[in-house]
């Protein structure tokens, strides 16, 4: 560093031109004609030739990780039977009512060991049969509240459950 050169002082916003060396301090005059002191080790040169060559890397911004726990998407069981089985036709209602109900369970089951937060279960208007088979399973749960998506429960096809 020597007279006449540009500096800028590390953690501030100054700058200025060299005026006089004295062993480690360095004076130098900022554009408004103030004058400052500083140690040699707190100034860096300003020198625009310094960055001429350098490649400028623009890095994606990092994607923020969020929880399952905290995830707006939440799962959803539609429970509506030709979604189950292959051939719906080849089951009478007792047994479609049973392979519903096991598949409620699983899913709940699996909403508890991934720590899911939120099932949507979708059974349908129909004749109530599905609807109050759901209900009797969810209040035989712990640690869950549930609630019809819909005002008027009797108009809604599915529950929104969610775990404690």
């Amino acid at each position: 560093m020597k007279i006449g050169d540009k500096v800028s002082v590390v953690d501030e916003d100054l700058s200025g031109v060299i005026t006089s060396v004295k062993g480690n301090i360095v004076v130098f005059k900022d554009e408004y004609g103030f004058t400052h002191q500083y140690p040699k080790e707190k100034l860096v040169p300003k020198d625009a030739d310094l960055y001429e060559n350098i490649r400028v890397v623009r890095k994606a911004e990092p994607k923020k990780i969020i929880s399952k726990k905290h995830q707006k998407n939440h799962l959803v069981l539609d429970l509506h039977f030709h979604n189950l089985v292959k051939n719906p036709n080849d089951y009478d209602s007792f047994e479609r009512l049973f392979i519903q109900k096991e598949k409620l369970i699983e899913v709940i089951e699996f909403c508890r060991k991934n720590n899911l937060k939120r099932l949507e279960i979708v059974h349908g208007i129909g004749d109530g049969t599905l609807q109050r088979m759901v209900r009797d399973v969810l209040e035989s749960q712990v640690n869950i509240d549930f609630y019809n998506k819909e005002i008027l429960h009797h108009q809604s096809g599915a529950v929104m459950v969610e775990f404690h």
